[in-house]
């Protein structure tokens, strides 16, 4: 055992426990954000599943035999069904049936349905009888977003087990930007898409935290070793300190953009020619909008340009107001769970389906908005893409203004954020 280990250990504990930044970023938060990311996935399981089991199933009976009413009238013992006739499945989306009975699916039964199910039950075992299922895909949707097809096809399984084994076969196809895409599942396209989306969340994090801790420890270390007090001194105008400082982080920033940029299209197209030969040679992804255009990578890459920006120069003012290195890296932790919560939530989650107010609280936090705008490229929702970019470079000139009023004066040298210091010196002088 080495000799006096466990005093210093102990002596080294006491002094980061009695850190109040240090505690609260690295034990009080995670506490609190893990739970709150819970609750707003729990949320999300509960409000899909609810409106899966609740929500409207348009069938089109292209059949009208005995066979297909009885299908029906079983659907409609568990979901909502609206029946229409004889009519074909690009005629359901053109006319807008679906969105006038507020469905985000439909069935088909196709003609010969009654016939294959009468020949089936009097022992033709290898004729069946099929139905087509026919949902929308939006281009996000969350890990939820194939409850509402699974659902479907339960029913289909729960009619084959009340009648016969094996009698009704379901097939899949989806509605991408208004054309229907045979055979391609809009459930296992959601989930396919899923697995693009988890990157650039996860690269988002990583980028930031590193960032902000150095962007941090840059003006910390000055103050730490009184280089800022020599610097600010000389005959230099201390906007012109400040804009050096941020212009290097402009760089950095700048730099970072275009290399995340460039591995998440190395990424997303690697995917997409997995994608195309599991999905079938005749689906092109890029005609359908399903990837990225060049207008969109370029929006993008400005959306993570500003975003890193904001970080940076947030992380320079809030280390203007640490004593230390060590206390500028746990003050910079208090921003983390903005960063970790959108983008662990925004993974799995629909942003469309949460509620106005947790919808704009999302929309609120400046560290969202290349996890929204990655997804909404994808769909060429450009304007939410824009809007995010023009928020955040708002964000970043407030900050911006902030930093420089901070430089202007001495507190760049005095300030300091006491969380409870003062307390702690009045009961020691007592």
């Amino acid at each position: 055992m080495l000799k006096g280990f466990t005093t210093i250990l102990i002596k080294e504990l006491k002094e980061l426990m009695r850190d109040p930044k240090i505690l609260i970023g690295m034990i009080v938060l995670p506490l609190l954000m893990f739970p709150v990311l819970g609750l707003v996935l729990g949320y999300a399981a509960e409000n899909a599943q609810s409106e899966a089991l609740n929500a409207t199933l348009l069938v089109v009976d292209n059949d009208n035999s005995l066979w297909s009413n009885t299908f029906v009238n079983y659907l409609s013992n568990s979901r909502n069904v609206i029946l229409v006739n004889n009519t074909a499945p690009q005629q359901v989306v053109n006319q807008g049936l679906l969105t006038q009975y507020g469905s985000a699916m439909f069935l088909v039964i196709p003609q010969g349905f009654g016939e294959n199910l009468t020949q089936h039950t009097a022992g033709a075992y290898n004729i069946t009888g099929t139905v087509d299922m026919y949902g929308i895909y939006n281009g996000g949707g969350g890990i939820f977003s194939g409850l509402g097809g699974y659902s479907v096809a339960g029913l289909v399984e729960g009619f084959n087990r009340q009648i016969a084994p094996n009698l009704v076969a379901s097939s899949q196809s989806s509605i991408i930007k208004g054309q229907i895409q045979e055979g391609v599942d809009a459930s296992i396209l959601s989930g396919l898409m899923l697995s693009q989306s988890i990157a650039l969340p996860v690269t988002v994090m990583i980028m930031l935290t590193y960032a902000m801790q150095i962007a941090a420890t840059s003006v910390a270390m000055e103050k730490e070793e009184k280089t800022l007090e020599t610097l600010l001194t000389v005959p230099v105008d201390r906007f012109a300190i400040l804009m050096g400082k941020v212009s290097s982080t402009i760089i950095v920033a700048g730099v970072a953009a275009v290399t995340v940029l460039i591995g998440y299209n190395y990424m997303l197209g690697s995917m997409m020619m997995g994608l195309t030969g599991s999905l079938g040679a005749g689906v092109d992804l890029v005609s359908l909008g399903l990837v990225p255009s060049t207008f969109g990578y370029v929006l993008l890459g400005v959306s993570l340009f500003f975003t890193l920006l904001s970080a940076l120069a947030l992380a320079v003012v809030m280390s203007a107001f640490s004593e230390n290195v060590r206390g500028a890296q746990a003050l910079v932790g208090y921003i983390y769970p903005l960063i970790f919560l959108p983008a662990m939530a925004l993974v799995y989650l629909d942003l469309n389906s949460l509620p106005l107010a947790l919808r704009t609280v999302f929309y609120a936090i400046p560290y969202s908005q290349p996890i929204i705008a990655s997804q909404a490229v994808i769909t060429g929702d450009y304007f939410t893409v824009i809007f995010g970019i023009v928020y955040v470079a708002i964000f970043t000139v407030v900050i911006m203004y902030v930093a420089s009023r901070l430089f202007a004066t001495e507190k760049i040298l005095t300030a300091k954020l006491m969380l409870g210091r003062k307390r702690n010196k009045k009961q020691q002088s007592e």
